[in-house]
């Protein structure tokens, strides 16, 4: 990993001037900038480090037109040289540009005393002292300050060499292994195509890695890499990184966009963010504000929704769900930078807790839940697996969305996926995604899965349970218990139920351990006196009607029970009104293999002497049920046996 630094500061103090001098390279690339003596977009250069490499500068506009330019190049340094010059001393956008820094998670810097040849020693010490006096509080608070000139040259060795220093000194930002790259300029190059630029955030990318550009979700691949204008075979994190990309135009490509490795970034269009609003903010910020959201290279709108308050007030920090214009990807820990309409300024920044939010509505914002956000940040690794796991809920979390909700690299992340699993605080329901349920939302699907259940047995009680295509599908769609479930998660709930022995499957049907057909004592005599009547029958039923009116029940009694009777295989419903005991129908399909063995067809003359002379108005349900039940199949006049051919 490498080490950025970038420049802040006020128009014309002399930041590029300034980066000029130590490196030798202008910054300032555009006509425009050259012809109005003012830096307007980013500019980027490369000190020489001893014993090789290169340690990256991103110099950054000062003027206040140009802040959003300003943000995009400062969030992916490592730390900061604030430029302040002798002869102005600290004016808005240093303020500003500092404000911004902090946000941003820098904690790291230098102060550069900038045109020290235009004063003289007692205004040198003044505004020293000015300075000093402006840094208290402040990250930079204590951090060596550099007079110096970029017209005499006066000081540039002590700092050139403070500054290359801070490679070895200063540990890099990132923790994980995630490839991300925000671009920051894109332009073609004769021979090439499209070049994109920008600061690796974490990871690394090699020539020939399949791409995609984020959030259009673009396929691309890296035909070639350059590293602070060094062409590589691979590129580490922290490093300024050009990549020419295969495929793309540059018209389909935009600041802001993310170039990453396919499937393991997730555009999402609201984010929950820690936002604090500054103390320096000239008012509240209220509830469904509309604002300027800026995150890494992008800046879109967005709305503010607060979700335990109306209003944060300068000085406060609160959750806020981030409604966005356009959707975004983002990681765990990412710092974003607000900024208000009217007036044009910096009024808030944050850390982002979930940038794959589905959105959480203020009722399910409850005191815990919010406080359990809010401590992320300084959650052990454990407990913050363990609460995204959770707070994920029904939908699960598989690896990829955990790697961006806790930004910790691949092989740390596993370890504590083991050790929580060991531990039986989650389960991996899918195997294939690695998708991870926590323990007590599996316990709460357990529990909604038995209760769909046990309702399917009140409420049809003479069923031995429920097919369990229907129980996988959640039962009555009104009270389905797997509704918004992946469906290897319901598949999972299930399957751990009839593991533990809490459900019991039977064949095709589950039911719960605890529940047996059980007849009322007038069912139970109807049942056995329907059952013996359809027995002694033997291949010829009798009447249902005359067999209800003779037991004195009617239809509508005995539906449920005759029900009970086909399910269990003791009758088979042929048509309605006419039920065979269930060894009979068997008896029948016996005979009819036998004949077949030795038979092309069969019509319904055949059928009789097969069945010992049935009459006719047995013969035909009898043909038609088996043509039903496929066991033949009818042409014309005659049957077909299925199983043959």
């Amino acid at each position: 990993m490498a080490i950025v630094m970038g420049t802040a500061g006020h128009i014309d103090h002399g930041k590029t001037s300034l980066v000029r001098r130590l490196t030798g390279i202008d910054c300032d690339r555009l006509e425009e900038e050259k012809r109005r003596g003012i830096t307007i977009e980013l500019g980027f250069a490369y000190c020489d480090l001893p014993g090789g490499g290169r340690l990256g500068i991103v110099d950054v506009p000062g003027h206040e037109k140009f802040v959003k330019n300003m943000v995009a190049g400062a969030a992916g340094i490592d730390f900061v040289m604030l430029v302040v010059a002798a002869d102005e001393g600290v004016m808005p956008q240093t303020r500003e540009h500092l404000e911004i820094c902090s946000l941003l998670g820098i904690r790291h810097g230098l102060v550069a005393v900038t045109k020290i040849d235009m004063v003289d020693p007692e205004l040198l010490e003044l505004a020293v002292e000015d300075i000093s006096d402006f840094l208290k509080g402040t990250f930079l608070e204590g951090a060596p300050l550099f007079p110096v000139s970029s017209q005499t040259g006066e000081g540039i060795d002590k700092l050139r060499d403070y500054v290359i220093r801070q490679e070895k000194e200063l540990a890099p930002r990132r923790r994980t292994d995630l490839f991300r790259l925000p671009v920051d300029r894109v332009f073609t190059l004769k021979g090439h195509g499209t070049i994109v630029t920008g600061t690796m955030i974490s990871g690394s990318v090699k020539v020939g890695d399949a791409l995609e550009l984020l959030p259009k979700k673009l396929p691309t691949r890296a035909r070639s890499l350059q590293s602070h204008g060094e062409t590589v075979e691979v590129a580490e994190s922290g490093h300024r990184t050009a990549v020419n990309v295969q495929g793309l135009e540059v018209a389909d490509v935009q600041r802001g966009d993310v170039l990453a490795l396919p499937g393991t970034l997730f555009p999402s269009d609201r984010w929950l963010v820690k936002l604090t609003c500054l103390a320096s903010s000239p008012r509240a910020l209220r509830h469904r504000t509309e604002v300027h959201f800026h995150h890494e290279a992008r800046e879109t709108p967005a709305r503010l929704y607060f979700l335990d308050r109306d209003r944060l007030a300068p000085g406060e920090t609160a959750l806020c769900e981030v409604r966005l214009e356009e959707p975004l990807v983002g990681v765990f820990g990412d710092h974003c930078v607000v900024r208000a309409f009217s007036p044009l300024r910096t009024v808030a920044g944050g850390t982002v807790l979930d940038p794959l939010s589905a959105g959480l509505r203020r009722k399910e914002a409850t005191p815990e839940r919010v406080s359990l956000l809010l401590s992320l940040p300084d959650a052990s690794d454990e407990d913050r697996v363990r609460a995204q796991i959770a707070m994920s809920e029904g939908r699960g979390a598989t690896l990829a969305q955990l790697s961006v909700l806790t930004n910790l690299d691949s092989k740390r992340l596993d370890k504590v996926l083991q050790s929580l699993s060991g531990k039986g605080s989650i389960f991996c329901f899918d195997r294939e995604d690695k998708a991870y349920v926590a323990s007590e939302t599996a316990a709460a699907l357990s529990a909604r899965c038995l209760a769909v259940a046990e309702a399917f047995h009140k409420k049809e009680p003479l069923k031995q349970g429920m097919a369990r295509g229907t129980l996988l599908s959640g039962g009555t769609a009104r009270d389905a218990w797997n509704r918004g479930l992946p469906p290897k998660l319901a598949f999972f709930i299930v399957d751990r139920l009839l593991r533990s022995g809490a459900l019991v499957s039977e064949g095709d049907v589950i039911r719960t351990a605890s529940h047996t057909v059980s007849l009322k004592s007038d069912q139970a005599g109807l049942r056995d006196a329907l059952l013996k009547a359809h027995a002694e029958a033997g291949f010829t039923p009798p009447n249902l009607k005359d067999v209800l009116e003779e037991l004195g029940v009617d239809a509508k009694a005995a539906a449920p029970v005759l029900k009970l009777l086909c399910e269990e295989g003791n009758l088979v419903k042929v048509k309605d009104g006419l039920y065979f005991h269930g060894p009979v129908i068997q008896e029948l399909k016996t005979r009819m293999q036998a004949w077949f063995a030795s038979h092309d067809d069969l019509d319904p003359a055949g059928f009789k002497e097969l069945s010992g002379g049935l009459s006719r108005k047995y013969v035909i349900p009898l043909l038609e049920h088996f043509d039903r039940e496929r066991v033949t199949i009818r042409v014309g006049d005659k049957r077909q046996f299925r199983g043959r051919g």
